[in-house]
């Protein structure tokens, strides 16, 4: 039994496309076909990519330290010299801190993104003038007052102070080094 041919360069699609719903019409002929290109945005990556990628490496990062953190806590706070206490002790600790401290970094990382981009929306460089982006520091601004404005407003405004000052002291610093602003694609490094 000879086996069946399943060539397909003899299908010509503008016969076949009205059977699944397709007009012909749209379809391309050979003479306008063109590549077929991704979109891309002229600003960079969109605000829920920058999002998603800033939160997970925030929370990496917290994760990290804050279950380094806990080993630490949990070597020293040990009640027993036991291993099985030990290991316990350090297993608590570790999950206890690390997801502590991962969880406020991915939350203060996604707030810093979403009013990056509202600044961005907003488009606040044209009232700036010829000076760095304010989109970071508005950001870095509102997220530190966001997170801590249950506290009160002293406490929200002193929390916003520091946001403002911890990017620009990282500009500053990278402005002294040479390094472009931005340049590591991860919230405002």
């Amino acid at each position: 039994v000879p086996l069946p041919d399943f060539n397909a360069s003899n299908i010509q699609l503008s016969t076949v496309a009205p059977a699944f719903g397709i007009p012909s019409s749209s379809l391309p002929t050979a003479s306008t076909r063109q590549p077929d290109y991704l979109d891309y945005d002229q600003n960079g990556r969109g605000l829920v990519s920058t999002m998603f990628t800033n939160s997970g490496v925030s929370y990496m990062i917290g994760v990290t330290f804050g279950g380094l953190y806990g080993l630490r806590e949990g070597l020293a706070k040990t009640p027993s010299s036991r291993w099985k206490v030990k290991l316990n002790s350090v297993l608590n600790h570790c999950g206890r801190h690390g997801s502590a401290v991962g969880n406020m970094l991915g939350a203060t990382s996604i707030l810093y993104s979403l009013y990056e981009g509202l600044a961005d929306n907003l488009e606040l460089d044209r009232y700036t003038g010829p000076i760095q982006p304010p989109s970071p520091l508005f950001a870095g601004a509102m997220t530190g007052a966001t997170y801590y404005m249950r506290a009160g407003p002293r406490v929200a405004a002193l929390a916003g102070a520091i946001g403002m000052g911890t990017v620009g002291g990282t500009f500053a610093l990278y402005s002294i080094l040479g390094i472009p602003y931005g340049s590591k694609g991860w919230l405002f490094f």
